[in-house]
Protein backbone atom coordinates (compact mmCIF):
# COMPACT_ATOMS: atom_id res chain seq x y z
CA UNK A 1 0.00 0.00 0.00
CA UNK A 2 1.12 3.45 -0.61
CA UNK A 3 1.84 5.55 1.83
CA UNK A 4 -1.01 8.14 -0.15
CA UNK A 5 -3.37 5.28 0.91
CA UNK A 6 -3.06 5.19 4.47
CA UNK A 7 -5.56 6.94 6.72
CA UNK A 8 -3.77 10.65 8.11
CA UNK A 9 -2.96 9.06 11.49
CA UNK A 10 -0.77 6.42 10.09
CA UNK A 11 1.31 8.86 7.44
CA UNK A 12 4.80 8.92 8.89
CA UNK A 13 5.04 12.71 8.28
CA UNK A 14 1.73 13.79 9.94
CA UNK A 15 2.73 11.42 13.07
CA UNK A 16 5.59 13.47 13.34
CA UNK A 17 3.50 16.81 13.73
CA UNK A 18 0.95 15.36 16.01
CA UNK A 19 3.15 13.14 18.27
CA UNK A 20 6.58 13.63 17.83
CA UNK A 21 9.83 12.48 16.03
CA UNK A 22 10.47 10.18 18.70
CA UNK A 23 7.01 7.96 18.18
CA UNK A 24 8.32 7.16 14.83
CA UNK A 25 9.52 3.93 13.99
CA UNK A 26 12.94 3.67 12.44
CA UNK A 27 11.53 2.42 8.62
CA UNK A 28 8.81 5.78 9.30
CA UNK A 29 11.84 8.04 9.52
CA UNK A 30 13.32 6.69 6.86
CA UNK A 31 10.29 7.05 4.71
CA UNK A 32 10.19 10.91 5.92
CA UNK A 33 13.70 11.50 4.46
CA UNK A 34 13.00 9.41 1.41
CA UNK A 35 9.61 11.13 0.54
CA UNK A 36 8.35 9.04 -1.69
CA UNK A 37 8.64 5.12 -3.21
CA UNK A 38 8.75 4.18 -7.09
CA UNK A 39 5.93 2.95 -9.20
CA UNK A 40 5.81 -0.27 -8.05
CA UNK A 41 6.93 0.02 -4.25
CA UNK A 42 5.97 1.89 -1.61
CA UNK A 43 8.17 4.50 0.49
CA UNK A 44 7.63 2.35 3.72
CA UNK A 45 8.53 -0.78 1.36
CA UNK A 46 11.85 0.69 0.21
CA UNK A 47 12.83 1.90 3.93
CA UNK A 48 12.48 -1.74 5.09
CA UNK A 49 15.09 -2.99 2.19
CA UNK A 50 16.89 -0.43 3.47
CA UNK A 51 16.87 -1.76 6.74
CA UNK A 52 17.10 -5.52 6.29
CA UNK A 53 20.34 -4.59 3.79
CA UNK A 54 22.82 -5.24 6.51
CA UNK A 55 22.41 -7.92 9.79
CA UNK A 56 22.80 -4.08 12.05
CA UNK A 57 19.66 -2.63 10.66
CA UNK A 58 20.21 1.11 10.74
CA UNK A 59 23.75 1.41 12.27
CA UNK A 60 24.38 0.12 8.31
CA UNK A 61 24.14 3.72 7.21
CA UNK A 62 26.35 4.81 9.74
CA UNK A 63 29.63 4.45 7.15
CA UNK A 64 28.37 3.18 3.96
CA UNK A 65 29.03 4.11 0.84
CA UNK A 66 27.08 5.59 -2.00
CA UNK A 67 27.13 2.64 -4.12
CA UNK A 68 25.66 0.44 -1.29
CA UNK A 69 22.60 2.12 -1.21
CA UNK A 70 22.34 2.63 -4.88
CA UNK A 71 22.63 -1.01 -5.24
CA UNK A 72 18.84 -0.99 -4.20
CA UNK A 73 16.07 -0.98 -6.53
CA UNK A 74 14.90 2.52 -5.78
CA UNK A 75 17.15 4.52 -5.03
CA UNK A 76 19.17 7.03 -7.17
CA UNK A 77 21.05 9.83 -6.84
CA UNK A 78 18.46 12.25 -5.17
CA UNK A 79 17.19 9.71 -2.35
CA UNK A 80 20.78 8.35 -1.61
CA UNK A 81 22.15 12.02 -1.34
CA UNK A 82 18.58 12.72 1.01
CA UNK A 83 19.69 9.99 3.26
CA UNK A 84 23.34 10.50 3.17
CA UNK A 85 23.33 13.84 4.13
CA UNK A 86 20.93 13.30 6.96
CA UNK A 87 23.12 10.66 8.33
CA UNK A 88 26.02 12.95 8.40
CA UNK A 89 24.09 16.19 9.78
CA UNK A 90 22.88 13.38 13.22
CA UNK A 91 26.86 12.63 13.20
CA UNK A 92 27.53 16.16 13.11
CA UNK A 93 25.10 17.30 15.94
CA UNK A 94 26.48 14.15 18.12
CA UNK A 95 29.51 15.10 17.54
CA UNK A 96 29.23 18.95 18.03
CA UNK A 97 30.25 20.80 20.87
CA UNK A 98 31.18 24.04 22.51
CA UNK A 99 34.16 26.14 21.16
CA UNK A 100 36.02 24.94 24.25
CA UNK A 101 36.43 21.35 23.96
CA UNK A 102 36.90 20.79 27.77
CA UNK A 103 39.08 19.64 31.43
CA UNK A 104 40.19 16.15 30.95
CA UNK A 105 39.28 14.94 34.63
CA UNK A 106 38.86 10.75 33.87
CA UNK A 107 39.07 8.28 31.43
CA UNK A 108 35.38 8.43 30.62
CA UNK A 109 35.31 12.15 29.77
CA UNK A 110 37.49 11.21 26.33
CA UNK A 111 35.30 8.27 25.88
CA UNK A 112 32.21 10.54 26.17
CA UNK A 113 34.41 12.96 23.59
CA UNK A 114 34.15 9.84 21.07
CA UNK A 115 31.86 7.06 21.06
CA UNK A 116 29.40 8.23 19.22
CA UNK A 117 31.32 9.08 16.42
CA UNK A 118 33.64 6.06 16.33
CA UNK A 119 31.49 2.93 18.02
CA UNK A 120 29.63 2.61 14.47
CA UNK A 121 32.79 2.91 12.11
CA UNK A 122 34.10 -0.40 10.29
CA UNK A 123 38.00 0.52 10.42
CA UNK A 124 40.17 1.56 13.09
CA UNK A 125 40.75 5.33 13.84
CA UNK A 126 43.41 6.40 15.64
CA UNK A 127 43.57 9.94 17.58
CA UNK A 128 45.87 12.11 19.42
CA UNK A 129 44.17 14.37 21.93
CA UNK A 130 46.54 17.04 22.98
CA UNK A 131 46.34 18.31 26.23
CA UNK A 132 47.88 21.25 28.10
CA UNK A 133 49.38 21.69 31.71
CA UNK A 134 45.66 22.50 33.06
CA UNK A 135 44.25 19.48 32.09
CA UNK A 136 42.52 21.44 28.73
CA UNK A 137 42.41 19.56 25.40
CA UNK A 138 43.85 21.64 22.92
CA UNK A 139 43.57 19.94 20.66
CA UNK A 140 42.01 16.07 18.93
CA UNK A 141 44.23 15.09 15.93
CA UNK A 142 43.48 12.07 13.71
CA UNK A 143 46.42 10.36 12.96
CA UNK A 144 45.56 7.21 10.85
CA UNK A 145 42.64 5.13 9.38
CA UNK A 146 43.14 1.58 9.14
CA UNK A 147 46.01 -0.90 10.05
CA UNK A 148 47.78 1.76 12.52
CA UNK A 149 48.39 -1.35 15.48
CA UNK A 150 48.66 -4.36 12.73
CA UNK A 151 51.76 -2.42 11.34
CA UNK A 152 53.22 -0.86 14.27
CA UNK A 153 52.78 3.18 15.18
CA UNK A 154 55.95 6.07 14.17
CA UNK A 155 56.56 7.63 17.36
CA UNK A 156 57.42 10.84 14.84
CA UNK A 157 54.44 10.77 13.02
CA UNK A 158 51.97 10.25 16.26
CA UNK A 159 54.03 12.79 17.97
CA UNK A 160 54.84 15.44 15.38
CA UNK A 161 51.45 17.56 16.46
CA UNK A 162 52.11 17.84 20.00
CA UNK A 163 55.10 18.93 19.73
CA UNK A 164 54.13 21.87 17.35
CA UNK A 165 51.58 22.75 19.61
CA UNK A 166 53.86 22.31 22.65
CA UNK A 167 50.97 19.75 24.51
CA UNK A 168 52.41 18.74 28.07
CA UNK A 169 50.73 15.18 27.79
CA UNK A 170 48.56 13.21 25.11
CA UNK A 171 45.65 10.85 25.15
CA UNK A 172 45.91 8.20 22.37
CA UNK A 173 42.33 7.01 21.65
CA UNK A 174 40.81 4.40 18.92
CA UNK A 175 38.15 2.40 18.12
CA UNK A 176 37.18 -1.31 17.63
CA UNK A 177 34.92 -1.79 14.46
CA UNK A 178 34.40 -5.36 16.56
CA UNK A 179 32.82 -3.38 19.54
CA UNK A 180 35.04 -5.68 21.84
CA UNK A 181 37.41 -2.48 23.53
CA UNK A 182 39.82 -4.99 24.85
CA UNK A 183 42.91 -4.37 23.51
CA UNK A 184 45.35 -6.77 21.16
CA UNK A 185 48.38 -7.76 21.86
CA UNK A 186 49.78 -5.49 19.22
CA UNK A 187 47.82 -2.57 20.86
CA UNK A 188 49.72 -3.31 24.05
CA UNK A 189 53.20 -3.83 22.12
CA UNK A 190 52.13 -0.10 20.20
CA UNK A 191 50.98 1.74 22.94
CA UNK A 192 54.38 1.08 25.23
CA UNK A 193 56.33 1.70 22.74
CA UNK A 194 54.50 5.12 21.96
CA UNK A 195 54.40 5.70 25.83
CA UNK A 196 58.63 4.94 26.15
CA UNK A 197 58.88 7.80 23.35
CA UNK A 198 56.37 10.25 24.88
CA UNK A 199 59.34 10.05 27.79
CA UNK A 200 61.60 10.71 26.47
CA UNK A 201 60.19 13.55 24.45
CA UNK A 202 58.99 15.39 27.67
CA UNK A 203 55.39 14.47 26.28
CA UNK A 204 54.36 11.39 28.76
CA UNK A 205 51.17 9.58 27.36
CA UNK A 206 48.45 9.83 30.39
CA UNK A 207 46.16 7.02 28.98
CA UNK A 208 45.11 5.24 25.82
CA UNK A 209 41.46 4.60 25.47
CA UNK A 210 39.82 2.23 23.31
CA UNK A 211 36.63 2.66 21.93
CA UNK A 212 34.28 -0.02 21.40
CA UNK A 213 30.02 -0.48 21.25
CA UNK A 214 28.77 1.45 24.15
CA UNK A 215 31.93 0.64 26.08
CA UNK A 216 35.20 1.86 26.54
CA UNK A 217 38.41 0.60 27.98
CA UNK A 218 41.12 2.55 30.31
CA UNK A 219 44.67 1.01 29.26
CA UNK A 220 46.13 3.10 31.96
CA UNK A 221 43.19 2.45 34.69
CA UNK A 222 43.93 -1.80 33.67
CA UNK A 223 47.82 -0.78 34.58
CA UNK A 224 48.21 -2.54 30.76
CA UNK A 225 51.29 0.37 30.34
Amino acid sequence: MDVKELPDWEKPREKLLREGKEKLSTAEILAVLLRTGTRDRSVMDLAGEILARDPSGVRFLADCAPEELKSIRGMGDAKVCELLAAVELGRRIANSRPKKIGRIRGSADVADLFMERLRYRKKEHFFCVLVDARGDIIEETEVSVGDLFSSGAAPREVFSQAIRRSACSVIFLHNHPSGDPHPSDQDLKTTRRLAEAGELLGIPVLDHVIIGDGAFLSMKAEKMF
